[in-house]
């Protein structure tokens, strides 16, 4: 066995154990900290297929800022066991079956796809930010500095719109 496939099974068990946790977890703030786990195994996944942008913005987004604001929510939120409604067996038993069924797709669909730890080499140049950032500059430059104008136009509307005004005439 090769080094990136024994990395690419560590990280898929270690996705599949912490996405169980999140699932199974009773408190929704060990579910928010099992999940931020799923994501790192997944950014580990970018990085074996030679997708550094992919893992970096995984990272950030992902595991950095939407689970901040999760964890916020539910903190906020103030959930614990007593004002959680309880699920009945039938609910339960219908997630189960959902989930096995889901499970039955993606094993199907996936039956023969073999390829993809073969195509896990890391060889080539496909995912390298150097490239992203070749093809932004020379390319699509235009489309790049319109978006830039966008966004700078957007922050300058949000100050204005979150400026007050004062109460007193200006002299």
């Amino acid at each position: 066995m090769h080094i990136t496939e024994i990395l690419f099974w560590i990280l898929t068990a270690l996705a599949l154990f912490s996405a169980l946790m999140v699932v199974s977890s009773d408190n929704p703030v060990h579910s928010v900290l099992w999940l931020i786990l799923v994501f790192m195994a997944i950014t580990g996944h970018y990085i074996l297929m030679n997708a550094q942008f992919l893992a970096i913005v995984n990272m950030i987004v992902y595991a950095g800022a939407i689970m901040v604001l999760f964890l916020f929510v539910i903190m906020f939120m103030n959930l614990n066991k007593d004002s959680e409604p309880q699920k009945s067996v039938w609910l339960r038993l219908a997630a189960v079956v959902s989930g096995g069924s889901l499970l039955l797709i993606l094993v199907a669909a996936l039956k023969d796809n073999g390829g993809y730890i073969n195509s896990m080499k890391g060889e080539g140049s496909i995912g390298l930010i150097k490239n992203l950032g070749n093809t932004l500059f020379t390319e699509y430059v235009v489309p790049f500095e319109i978006s830039s104008i966008l966004f700078l136009s957007a922050m300058v509307g949000a100050v204005v719109l979150g400026k007050k005004e004062s109460s007193t005439p200006a002299a």
